[in-house]
């Protein structure tokens, strides 16, 4: 498992992987992933790629970092939704549905962004992976709070989490997504979210 680099040591040390994150994202959206080298985004910023090296291991590193970056404002989102006071249906659905709009409007938006999206989601990365995990434990406890309230009927909400998110995969897998639309054979996204969430309540 790779470590990133720890953003949260020195100021001066913060500073820099800030800026480079940020050199690197500009020339990830506008060249492409693949196009774009480590020696690029010194060149960018003006310093030498020995440089960037020194907080950076790889471009992949730098990727994940940004991926991880990406991740957090998802999450953020989904612990809102979680926070709020109304009904744990109508939390699960505003938490699909915004998942859905953010998959459209952040890792749709530009091919460039999708290419960084599908790369990471093929490498398996573990930043996704506890993305994943925690974004499953917050669906679980609204769940749980479904089930508490009467909403839901008994069950195990770590698994019905899991299932739920299986169920709506295609509303917030950027891949998933990019080949549904426009598909008319396809489920409505409001349908599918209907859907789960009936599952839960039977």
């Amino acid at each position: 498992m790779l470590d990133l680099p720890d953003i949260s040591a020195d100021p001066a040390r913060q500073e820099n992987i800030a800026r480079i994150l940020v050199a690197a994202e500009k020339l990830f959206r506008h060249y492409g992933y693949s196009k774009t080298t480590v020696a690029d985004i010194a060149r960018d910023l003006g310093m030498s790629t020995a440089n960037i090296y020194r907080f950076f291991a790889s471009k992949g590193e730098i990727h994940q970092a940004l991926c991880g970056r990406m991740l957090e404002q998802s999450y953020l989102m989904a612990l809102n939704i979680r926070n709020q006071p109304i009904s744990a249906s109508d939390r699960l659905r505003a938490y699909a549905m915004g998942q859905y709009k953010m998959t459209l409007e952040t890792m749709l938006d530009e091919q460039k962004v999708h290419e960084m999206v599908v790369i990471a989601i093929e490498s398996a990365w573990h930043v996704i992976e506890k993305h994943i995990v925690r974004i499953q434990d917050l669906v679980a406890e609204i769940i749980a709070e479904g089930i508490a309230a009467g909403e839901f009927v008994e069950q195990d909400p770590v698994i019905a989490a899991r299932c739920f998110a299986s169920a709506t995969v295609d509303l917030c897998h950027p891949q998933m997504v990019a080949q549904c639309l426009g598909k008319t054979y396809q489920a409505k996204p409001e349908d599918l979210i209907e859907f789960a969430i009936r599952a839960l309540k039977k």
